[in-house]
């Protein structure tokens, strides 16, 4: 059988700091690697003997948004259409806590409008992630 042909890309605001910038994207990229752990290749070990973690097996291109964009493209993740993608998103609320629980009781408390997105995680078939990400430059 034909496996789907998936493609993942992180959307992060380009108006951020570097650092932020930076942070969301390792951020992103650990949660999208719980949610989706088939992303990651077997382990390797190389010719010296030294085993070495698999790491993603297909590129993960960063591109950019603004916050408008982000909501924009969050909100249509929710639809039925978008549904079967998975969708992880970093935002101002989850940056500004210093525990988990914080960010659990943080996000309890408030709605999706209340907050600005960082940056998101879309991960799935490809020709829906091109859809909602194919007019989007990278962030350089």
């Amino acid at each position: 059988m034909h496996s789907m042909e998936t493609k993942c890309v992180l959307v992060i605001d380009e108006n951020l700091p570097l650092g932020l910038i930076a942070n969301t994207a390792a951020i992103l990229g650990v949660t999208l690697g719980k949610e989706a752990p088939e992303m990651a290749g077997e382990n390797v070990t190389d010719l010296s003997g030294v085993e070495h973690a698999g790491i993603v097996k297909t590129p993960i291109p960063i591109l950019k948004g603004n916050a408008g964009l982000l909501h924009e493209l969050r909100d249509k993740t929710m639809t039925e259409t978008f549904a079967d993608l998975t969708v992880v998103d970093f935002s101002n609320a989850a940056q500004s806590c210093k525990t988990y629980v914080e960010y659990i009781a943080k996000l309890q408390e408030k709605s999706k409008s209340d907050y600005l997105y960082y940056g998101l995680g879309i991960y799935g078939e490809k020709k829906k992630v091109n859809q909602l990400t194919g007019s989007l430059a990278l962030l350089r």
